[in-house]
């Protein structure tokens, strides 16, 4: 054996009389500490990384300060008692090597995820640990890895290597996994794994050059610093305004509670503030983040503890996991009541509404897609008002919600192939006497769930944004119809086609619309494009730019549904419109009425008095037909004519029409 003074994990050399800094390796202690208590108060999720990498944390500190402790004692055995530096020495031994082990577990449980194939690197990993911490502790008895003795001082043993062929070892490892999964992890997670590696050995360069430095906690330190600031850091997982814990964590721990337990209950509560902006407006954007953190800190009273998570700008989440029925009976009563009570904010007197959304795991499909698309739904089912403003989503909402998502994927297939059925509405046109003009509308008659009708399909497209590229396809399909009928010598005036409020959002609608039409080569005259009032209230701006620039072209535009209240007869006015559409409940209204007849004739004389036409739409019976007639309506739409027809069935229909419209032009007088 060689017999020295002291030693050090990465010093392989015989030194005496050599005078060892600890200084670094105290200092670097201290920003392990410093590491260790802000990790503390970061995230609260019990995943595998988080709870290995407090262990990463502990092993290191305690290589650390053992390994500072063991030189002291060693530098004063004549006072310290044997046995003492024999204990600390030996957990310098056993955890000095295991730091190289813990930091190879953080990078498994960051490249794997948890399973059979994490559970088995894990067992494999330990063993060689093992196997080292038993030889360790059988060192008083067989003295292979060191000695102390009064009279001796510290002596090095003949397996003493084993300690640097453990350490390196599972350093290695760390690199192979990291090199193994190259593909499939991040470049950014890929440098921060290489970190404690790499460190390593650059320490061993530095103290062979500096043997009298001790650094072998430094690089782990410098490792872990890394690791906290661009991994475990608690800003990744809290949120900056409310010090909350944020979105991507409460998903983060509803994965881990699906993937640990089939079983496990939880209830999910989100709490939305309704027209927060108006707060943001009236107090300032300043004063209503203040009111976010108080709001915030309000439902920690009341919630489990790190269990309350901003979800989203003006909505909170809680996660109730072991929690009594009462005491979640107790949370939403406590947000009631304080809501019925004004909210004090400097000299604003504020009184805010909530809705509340809840879901129970026994009641949702366990993936996390389905739990949040749940409580969203729930949410937003709380804010129509249709269940209160505290909607607990069960089976059967959770069964229109999947019903919901079908028609979704139905309509993402059908724009995929472009396979809408089209189907046309033939408009009566009175002073000609037949049919010049269609509307259209999109059918869905097949569909893995049957026929879907469009009070359905039509929302649900305007809601996810389909209905923007639906449109487009309606159009396209449209043009494609007329070059039909004319290449057929069949007239047609022109084809209305429905657009959304929705369509109005995009910057280059005009483009898009004059691209298709041009595309096709048809008259511009051929198409009108329709909109609801509501969407003229909504955007009249926009509308009436739109409107102007699609004239020049020579598109004219359709209001739909007028009558409906949703816009004034001032905007209406302003707007060169070529049709009006009358909503078919004035017009059913007015059927036998003789004062809603009489302000229905106005109303028609005014728009004729401006160059717009007229439509009397859902007109069903006779009598509605002659009071339609009586009150001055340009054009008829409804079943009384016909129902809405394929795109066959109306190339007849309007065929023959041409063909009773030529025999009538051309019949002797």
């Amino acid at each position: 054996m060689e017999r020295i003074r002291l030693d050090s994990l990465f010093e392989k050399q015989q030194v005496e009389n050599l005078e060892w800094n600890i200084a670094p390796e105290a200092i670097s202690l201290v920003i392990l500490v410093i590491i260790w208590v802000y990790s503390r108060s970061g995230s609260f999720l019990p995943t595998l990384k988080n709870r290995i990498f407090q262990w990463c944390l502990l092993v290191t500190f305690g290589a650390m300060l053992t390994n500072i402790l063991s030189t002291i004692m060693i530098y004063h055995s004549d006072t310290v008692p044997i046995w003492l530096i024999w204990t600390v020495t030996t957990v310098y031994f056993i955890m000095t090597p295991l730091m190289g082990m813990a930091y190879f577990f953080y990078a498994v449980s960051i490249l794997y995820p948890e399973g059979r194939g994490l559970n088995r690197i894990l067992g494999l990993g330990i063993i060689p640990g093992a196997v080292y911490s038993a030889i360790v502790f059988m060192n008083p008895l067989t003295k292979n890895i060191f000695n102390i003795t009064a009279a001796g001082g510290y002596v090095r043993g003949r397996y003493i290597v084993a300690t640097y062929i453990i350490f390196y070892a599972y350093c290695v490892a760390s690199i192979i996994i990291t090199v193994v999964n190259y593909k499939k992890t991040d470049r950014k997670i890929r440098r921060i794994l290489a970190a404690f590696p790499v460190l390593a050995f650059l320490v061993i360069i530095v103290q062979q050059m500096y043997p009298n430095i001790i650094l072998s906690g430094s690089a782990a330190t410098c490792a872990l610093l890394i690791i906290y600031l661009h991994i475990q850091n608690k800003q990744i997982s809290l949120d900056y305004l409310t010090n909350l814990p944020n979105r991507r964590e409460l998903l983060d721990m509803l994965e881990l509670i699906l993937k640990r337990s089939a079983g496990e209950p939880f209830t999910l509560m989100v709490v939305s503030l309704r027209e927060f902006r108006l707060i943001n407006n009236t107090c300032g954007q300043q004063r209503g983040d203040k009111f976010l953190q108080e709001f915030g800190r309000f439902l920690c009273r009341f919630g489990p503890v790190g269990r309350v998570y901003r979800f989203s700008g003006d909505e909170f989440a809680i996660l109730f996991t072991h929690e009594s029925d009462e005491m979640i009976i107790r949370c939403v009563q406590a947000v009631e009541e304080r809501m019925t009570k004004p909210w004090q904010l400097d000299d604003y007197r504020l009184d805010p509404e909530v809705v509340i959304g809840i879901i129970r795991r026994s009641d949702v499909d366990s993936t996390l897609e389905n739990i949040i698309n749940a409580i969203e739904y729930a949410v937003s089912q709380a804010k129509s008002g249709k269940y209160g403003t505290v909607c607990h989503c069960d089976k059967a909402m959770l069964g229109k919600l999947r019903r919901r998502g079908e028609i979704v994927r139905i309509l993402k297939d059908k724009l995929a192939d472009q396979s809408f059925e089209m189907y046309y509405q033939p408009i009566y046109s009175v002073k000609e006497g037949n049919f010049q003009f269609a509307e259209s509308l999109m059918r869905i008659n097949e569909s893995p769930i049957g026929p879907i009708y469009p009070s359905e399909f039509i929302p649900i497209a305007e809601e996810t944004g389909l209905i923007i590229d639906i449109t487009y396809v309606i159009l396209d399909k449209v043009c494609k119809f007329i070059n039909r009928l004319l290449e057929k010598k069949i007239p047609v005036g022109s084809i209305h086609v429905n657009f959304s409020g929705v369509q109005f959002s995009q910057p280059d609608l005009q483009e898009k619309v004059l691209g298709i039409i041009r595309q096709n080569k048809i008259p511009a005259s051929a198409i009108k494009i329709e909109f609801t009032e509501s969407t003229l209230a909504d955007s009249p701006q926009t509308v009436t730019e739109f409107a102007a620039e699609m004239g020049k072209y020579g598109i004219k535009m359709g209001l739909d549904d007028f009558g409906t209240g949703y816009s004034n007869f001032a905007t209406v006015i302003s707007i060169p419109f070529g049709t009006i559409k009358i909503d078919k409940s004035i017009m059913w209204a007015s059927t036998g009425n003789i004062t809603s007849a009489a302000a229905i004739k106005h109303i028609v004389n005014t728009f004729k008095a401006l160059n717009m036409k007229v439509v009397a739409e859902g007109v069903e019976t006779e009598e509605q037909v002659m009071s339609a007639i009586d009150a001055g309506i340009d054009q008829i739409q409804g079943y009384y004519y016909s129902r809405p027809l394929s795109e066959e069935d109306m190339e007849r229909f309007l065929a023959e029409n041409n063909r009773r419209a030529t025999q009538v032009n051309h019949h002797p007088a």
